[in-house]
């Protein structure tokens, strides 16, 4: 079968290589999955770039955690699923249900064993998520990391509520997620992005304010004095924006701190969150598969529709990790295997 592998970390990604490998077989509690369709996550930029670093990272490795595909065998022992089923792929396939752990963290899909960017890809049976009808495999490709990060910060574990206000930084695959999620919810947004185009788009997913940040750069202020503060921030930026967060957010908000793209240098004065009572809270492991299937089943009844914004083929891996790392996608950029 045809495979990519990061075999070396290199500034231009000429260390993701297509590959030849035996098409695995499932152990007796695995399935094994004809991926039709993986996206990417920043997380997948790291891990093939020089100057970057992505914690417990293990090359070579068939890269990307988010596929979407068909279970076209199972194991001895599987019960759960069939052949035929549509599944999507787990970020942390040891993660099945209750509290996160770091035993079930310590293995990450794409990471330190192998991921999505294969035809064919073998996962234990019971960390596969079943696709919702209403999506396709493109559409199914874009939950894993981005969806279910969303998801769990803002209703597993926000408990956001419809009388509620979300800050959104930015327009990239988490922050698309949360401000469909929020808006599924009826909560209102605000969106930050230096793109009035993006920003316009998502006006029409349902932000109910918007912010070009080059315009305002002192956001955070400009959030308080509109609304008074918001009661959740999706937080992507990091150290680099994250002061800012803090100053938008609410007496009792939570901060739901889930990327660094500004890079891991900055500070961070203390005294809003204590005087606010704030929660800042990191994400790790993105979320079990219990959570997806809530997830899923939200979907589902909402119609939600993920935003894909480019779509590439698997001759042109290295062109979309290059397209991500440009940053001018909004929502999530795909990559397909048909």
């Amino acid at each position: 079968m045809k495979a990519y592998e990061v075999q070396d970390a290199t500034s231009d990604y000429s260390g993701i290589v297509e590959v030849e490998r035996d098409r695995p077989e499932p152990a007796a509690d695995e399935a094994l999955v004809e991926i039709r369709a993986a996206s990417l996550n920043y997380r997948d930029l790291s891990i093939a770039h020089e100057d970057r670093v992505y914690p417990g990272t293990e090359l070579p490795v068939v890269p990307l955690s988010d596929g979407a595909g068909e279970v076209v065998a199972v194991g001895d022992d599987v019960e759960r699923l069939s052949e035929g089923d549509r599944v999507a792929t787990p970020f942390a396939p040891d993660w099945v249900d209750g509290p996160v752990a770091p035993e079930k963290i310590e293995r990450t899909t794409g990471g330190n064993t192998d991921g999505a960017l294969a035809e064919y890809a073998t996962f234990p049976a019971d960390s596969l998520a079943v696709l919702p009808d209403t999506l396709s495999y493109e559409q199914g490709a874009t939950l894993t990391c981005a969806g279910l990060t969303a998801w769990r910060e803002l209703h597993e574990e926000g408990d956001l509520t419809a009388d509620e206000t979300v800050l959104v930084l930015g327009t990239g695959g988490v922050s698309t997620f949360a401000l469909q999620f929020a808006t599924m919810q009826g909560a209102d947004v605000f969106v930050t992005s230096s793109s009035d185009e993006k920003l316009e788009r998502a006006r029409e997913l349902g932000a109910t304010w918007t912010l070009n940040y080059e315009e305002t750069p002192e956001w955070g202020e400009a959030v308080q004095e509109a609304v008074g503060g918001v009661d959740h921030v999706v937080e992507v930026g990091g150290s680099g924006t994250l002061q800012r967060s803090i100053e938008a957010a609410a007496f009792d908000g939570h901060v739901h701190l889930i990327g660094v793209l500004s890079g891991p240098d900055g500070r961070v004065h203390p005294n809003p969150i204590l005087l606010k009572g704030l929660t800042v809270k990191g994400s790790m492991g993105v979320g079990s598969r219990a959570m997806f299937d809530r997830m899923n089943s939200a979907i589902e009844a909402a119609d939600l529709e993920p935003v894909i914004d480019r779509t590439f083929g698997f001759d042109e891996v290295r062109e979309a990790y290059r397209y991500v790392e440009a940053g001018e996608h909004q929502g999530k950029v795909v990559i397909s295997l048909e």
